[in-house]
């Protein structure tokens, strides 16, 4: 009997879970293309592309989106309709535990929060490669070319400053790069300008100055044109906070190692976004055991008040954290704080409502 009714609420569970991400994505794909048909028309895209490029390469990203709120909105909906059937009251008054009932919800969110972990960690950097291209190519057009006030540190005690790159032309202005050791500043490098010369892979430095400081003592050297070896591409110009999505989980943790290196003023988002990655998942499990605390009890209002109360929680959740990302993004609060605090706040409501939910 147990084996039963583990099948029979895991394959509505995730039945009704897979119907209403599908019923969605139809929906914010038609939504989408009424919204972007003039830029498709305009910059002239390929059907193929506009299908597998872009909406094909589309989904995964949706689904993992959605996951949490309609992983809960599966959940109250079918176990408020078992609820008011009382078929909940008749498998207590059977003699199975409320813990035992609800061993299949937990089995089915693993398995949607595995799915969304190996969606947010693998499947969607790989497919967002071609989405965000698309995106750049039909739909955002040509963007901002000149980028400026860049600070990196090259390496251990070296840092440069770009005051302004142009991607097309693969050019920087006014440029300098200055080493420090326990002592002070021993070496600065200034130029007017930089350009990538790709086939040497390296930088061509032009209207140069060079300071060599020794305690006292300090030497100039000037000349027209210097060719330089640096670890700096011209992508790391270039990237977004976008570019991130683009990256797998091992690429991300080595993407933020060297951004930390080079001291970015974006490692918050980006150690956000690996923290993401991670918490979502349990966020799913969390959402499953308040939902059937919820809906298990039959109510006057039915499925409606509990779909109400239910989507009410959601959204409080989506809007917890949201909020908590924007003080670690633009305060001092850990990243790491900061997408686990709103998890573990509903993780406590979750074992409170569990404790007052039908026995």
């Amino acid at each position: 009997m147990l084996k039963k009714l583990d099948i029979y609420i895991i394959r509505k569970f995730l039945g009704t879970f897979f119907y209403a991400i599908a019923l969605i994505i139809i929906v914010v794909v038609i939504f989408d293309i009424s919204e972007k048909i003039d830029d498709f028309i305009e910059r002239k895209a390929p059907l193929h592309a506009i299908i597998f490029d872009f909406y094909l390469n589309f989904i995964p990203y949706f689904v993992n989106l959605f996951s949490p709120l309609f992983t809960f909105v599966a959940v109250i909906f079918f176990t408020s309709k078992m609820a008011s059937n009382t078929e909940i009251i008749a498998i207590l008054n059977a003699g199975v535990s409320f813990k035992r009932f609800l061993l299949p919800y937990v089995l089915s969110a693993v398995v949607i929060g595995l799915m969304t972990f190996y969606l947010a960690n693998f499947l969607i950097p790989n497919v967002n490669v071609h989405r965000l291209a698309f995106e750049k190519k039909y739909i955002n057009g040509n963007s901002k070319t000149i980028k400026t006030n860049f600070h990196f540190q090259v390496e251990r005690g070296t840092y440069m400053y770009l005051e302004g790159y142009d991607d097309n032309s693969r050019t920087g202005y006014r440029f300098s790069i200055e080493k420090i050791n326990e002592t002070g500043l021993y070496y600065k490098l200034t130029a007017d300008q930089i350009s990538w010369d790709s086939l040497s892979g390296k930088w061509d430095i032009r209207n140069y100055i060079v300071r060599n400081i020794n305690g006292v003592n300090e030497t100039f050297t000037k000349g027209e044109k210097l060719e330089m070896n640096m670890n700096i591409h011209p992508s790391d110009f270039t990237k977004e906070n976008k570019d991130v999505e683009t990256m797998d989980y091992m690429q991300l943790r080595k993407f933020i190692a060297q951004e930390k290196l080079r001291g970015s003023d974006r490692i918050k988002f980006y150690e956000v976004e690996k923290y993401q990655r991670i918490a979502y998942p349990f966020a799913t499990i969390v959402l499953t055991l308040i939902g059937v605390s919820l809906s298990s009890r039959k109510v006057r209002g039915g499925i409606g008040l509990n779909l109400a109360f239910g989507l009410a929680i959601t959204f409080s959740f989506i809007l917890f954290m949201k909020i908590s990302t924007v003080f670690a993004t633009s305060g001092n609060l850990p990243a790491y704080l900061s997408v686990w605090i709103p998890i573990l706040v509903f993780g406590l409501m979750a074992m409170q409502l569990l404790r007052k939910a039908p026995k």
